[in-house]
């Protein structure tokens, strides 16, 4: 991890100026175009207009994704790089098992998850130093310890940046308010979280903020993959 300067960490601009400043190119947002990530693109965009922007197409997401992406894309001027999954690792899983496999098992769910989402994000990040996700540690029991700036083993030992770790939901809405940005419609549906069609749901004024995605799946399994524990934070 290159040395970074003493800096507020509850800022996410100061973070993410110091760590394009230290990584760019060789580092990217990773955007699923919810909230967060609307925010974090009007963010870096403001740093960097050359600021690298990927997602992943699962070729199950909502149409309202795409229209938000392309919204974003037009208003920023920004390319976004997209990655998909291969033809034939899905072809043969559709093929053997079926539309709707990820919901006969966690086991399963994992599988259809690692080959849309994991795998073409290990490709997305290969040629990468660091990358910048829009997490928050109220969204999930799994995010509870999340800090800022983490070292990511799963790839290589990267550089990992979670600049809205300590923000609320009201953080969020208050900055998409006052910026006037472009988001995901979903979100008047009642949808707190997005992610794939078939996988995610809106949720109730009662329900946590990651009860709709694999809303039949206990709390504490509830991560795809992309995301997993690292060691060296701060």
């Amino acid at each position: 991890m290159k040395e970074w300067q003493d800096i507020d960490l509850n800022n996410p601009k100061a973070v993410l100026k110091q760590a394009l400043d230290l990584y760019h190119p060789r580092i990217t947002l990773a955007s699923s175009f919810g909230l967060e990530d609307v925010v974090l693109i009007d963010m870096v965009t403001s740093i960097r207009s050359d600021a690298r922007i990927f997602s992943l197409d699962t070729g199950r997401l909502n149409e309202e994704t795409y229209q938000c992406a392309e919204k974003i894309r037009n208003r920023y001027k920004t390319n976004i790089d997209w990655y998909f999954p291969q033809f034939d690792s899905i072809q043969k899983l559709e093929r053997g098992k079926g539309l709707y496999s990820f919901r006969d098992s966690t086991e399963n769910r994992k599988e259809c998850c690692g080959l849309r989402k994991v795998e073409p994000l290990n490709r997305a990040l290969q040629d990468m130093d660091a990358w910048i996700t829009g997490q928050r540690r109220e969204q999930s029991v799994t995010r509870a310890e999340l800090k800022v700036i983490e070292t990511d083993t799963s790839h290589g030992d990267i550089t990992k940046i979670n600049p809205l770790a300590n923000w609320s939901s009201e953080d969020v809405w208050n900055y998409v308010r006052e910026h006037k940005l472009s988001y995901n419609t979903l979100h008047h549906r009642g949808y707190s979280s997005i992610g794939c069609a078939p996988c995610t749901r809106a949720i109730k004024p009662d329900e946590d903020k990651r009860a709709g995605r694999w809303w039949w799946e206990n709390p504490e399994h509830k991560e795809c993959g992309l995301h997993t524990k690292e060691e060296d934070s701060k």
